[in-house]
């Protein structure tokens, strides 16, 4: 609970850090409608008093001049009002945006597990662009209007009490509780097409990441007609949405014309009794006008709270999951661990009854697994989709903390903080639209060209590079689409080397390598690499038979481990050995 206490909320805090220009903007946006009414009160006091035809100007000027006065202050105050709270929302908008790139980026990889592409575009392009109008169309209008109600209710009061009580509680019904009910005889059909956009968010993105897929699949049309059916359901409760709200707007002004023809009403019936002059009978016909229109904004304030609220929920989900991750790795850090890491040199790895589970499952990932991994040692994990091997090569690499068990390296606890002991080779590499060298310096930004040459003749590449235009000043293009699939992997590995460090974990790097490519790089990876510790996550058996030790995993649980050799006699080991290489001879 404590946890929560401190941790900032997403419109609270923000309120607090800008109290005073938030009072500022309401007292504002208060002087504004104020204005108004007054204009327009004074308005119907001049066309009165006009009317009686008075023997000289001077006797209608002051109100001349206090109608110019009412109608350059209501413009000059909108425009302040406006001004100051569109540059305080965005200052706002801006401290959220940087709070949910500082939460989300430092474990970016981690928290995609549970966070997918379409969720996080759905909150950076939906969610917190709402907030804005959280602010801009729903708390400032309503604390504006609930002041503007009371002032006008008590300034009426102090002519008549009976009729100020009547009429606020008719007001009140009229701008507060009918849009209240409609709120919550919609809410259903709005959550509806809430969920309908969200889903809309989700399969574009696949379309655009898949787009490739869909049309060599030659299934783009049955995606086109899959998203014009979610688009179709999605128009019509919002149509039905659009009607409800048009016919609710007429119910309530029409209903506020009432509110009108009772002002005027009770004004004539007081100047009657003599308690009013005449010429203010317009005048509090008139001002009901402008107060009406400010006071029933508040109902489209009050339909749309509960958009804000899920756009809320979802960005304190996110950035829940997201502090999930940051709190465990460092309510389990010690200042000693970095020098336990201090030696690259060497590491010992080794893994004791290791089990994890995903937040919020009862199923477990992993569990009851045992490794150890001397310096130079190479171990190959295999096993189908599901059955554990990316969530073993995530633990060990420090990206996620185990549920139960130990990871030690050299002796100690490695919980977290033994990132600057791994390098990672995974499938699908990313390469930037800048030079060879670029890309390759990003392992080490301080190296030479010189070191880049010699981790570029390592894996291969020399002749290929050298033949370039610029040489490893060549550019690469975006996402070195200059080079085939086995080209950037190399390029890829030759990062790995330029970082230098022990243990290098392999994500199955030659998947989409034809079977010649692949059995290349497998051995200019295990030569440039002999060094090295390797953790090699694959499918394929390909290579295997040079590995020191192969564990095969299912269902989270090791099933089957040892050499090649001593595997060779599991008849279930045998028959997948032999049938991937069947395949790869065709």
């Amino acid at each position: 609970m404590q946890k929560n206490k401190e941790q900032p909320t997403w419109v609270a805090s923000y309120v607090r850090e800008y109290a005073w220009l938030f009072l500022l903007i309401i007292m504002l946006s208060f002087l504004s409608a104020g204005c108004a009414a007054a204009m327009m009160y004074t308005a119907g006091a001049l066309i009165s008093k006009a009317a009686l035809r008075p023997e000289n100007i001077l006797m209608i000027y002051v109100p001349i001049v206090l109608v110019r006065t009412f109608g350059f202050g209501k413009g000059v105050i909108q425009y302040a009002e406006r001004l100051l709270s569109h540059s305080t929302i965005l200052k706002v908008l801006g401290q959220m945006r940087v709070r949910m790139y500082q939460t989300i980026e430092p474990h970016v990889l981690t928290v995609r597990r549970s966070i997918s592409t379409g969720r996080v575009l759905g909150l950076l392009a939906e969610d917190i662009e709402r907030l804005q109008n959280l602010y801009l169309r729903a708390l400032l209008p309503l604390c504006s209007s609930v002041l503007l109600f009371g002032i006008g209710i008590t300034a009426l009061g102090m002519y008549d009490v009976k009729f100020a009580l009547w009429l606020g509680c008719f007001v009140g019904v009229l701008a507060f509780i009918i849009p209240c009910i409609a709120l919550f005889s919609t809410i259903r059909r709005r959550q509806e097409w809430k969920e309908h956009r969200s889903r809309t968010y989700q399969e574009l993105t696949d379309a655009v990441l898949g787009l490739t897929d869909w049309i060599m699949s030659g299934q783009s049309g049955r995606f086109i007609e899959k998203f014009k059916q979610t688009q179709l359901a999605s128009t019509r409760i919002n149509q039905y949405l659009r009607r409800y709200d048009w016919r609710l707007n007429w119910l309530v002004y029409s209903l506020s014309g009432l509110v009108i023809i009772c002002m005027t009403l009770w004004a004539g019936n007081f100047a009657a009794e003599g308690k009013l002059d005449v010429v203010w009978i317009a005048a509090f016909g008139l001002v009901a006008f402008p107060l009406m229109d400010t006071l029933l904004r508040t109902g489209n304030a009050i339909m749309e709270l509960p958009e804000y609220r899920s756009s809320i929920e979802r960005i304190k989900q996110m950035e829940q999951d997201a502090n999930m991750v940051a709190q465990e790795m460092k309510c389990r850090e010690a200042a000693d661990k970095a020098a336990s890491f201090d030696n690259l040199e060497s590491a010992m790895l080794e893994l004791q009854e290791v089990g994890f589970r995903y937040p919020g499952s009862e199923e477990w990932a992993i569990r009851q697994v045992n490794l150890q991994i001397p310096q130079g040692k190479k171990v190959a994990i295999l096993g189908r989709s599901g059955s554990g091997k990316s969530t073993l090569l995530q633990l060990i690499q420090g990206s996620i903390l185990s549920s139960e068990g130990s990871i030690r390296i050299n002796g100690a606890p490695a919980d977290g903080g033994q990132n600057n002991l791994f390098s990672f080779l995974n499938q699908s590499p990313y390469l930037f639209d800048t030079s060879v060298a670029s890309n390759i310096r990003l392992a080490c930004p301080d190296a030479d060209d010189e070191q880049i040459h010699q981790v570029i003749q390592m894996v291969g590449l020399d002749r290929l590079i050298g033949g370039l235009p610029q040489g490893i000043h060549t550019s690469m293009h975006e996402a070195g689409s200059r080079f085939s699939g086995g080209e950037r992997q190399r390029i890829a590995l030759a990062r790995v080397l330029l970082q230098d460090r022990p243990i290098v974990l392999l994500d199955e790097p030659t998947v989409g390598l034809d079977p010649i490519t692949e059995k290349k790089l497998i051995d200019t990876i295990l030569d440039v690499l002999k060094d090295r510790s390797l953790v090699w996550v694959t499918h394929h058996l390909t290579g295997l038979e040079q590995m020191d030790e192969i564990i095969f995993m299912e269902d989270g649980f090791v099933k089957m481990r040892g050499s090649h050799h001593t595997l060779m006699a599991n008849e279930r080991y045998r028959n997948l050995y032999e049938l991937d290489h069947f395949s790869y001879s065709f």
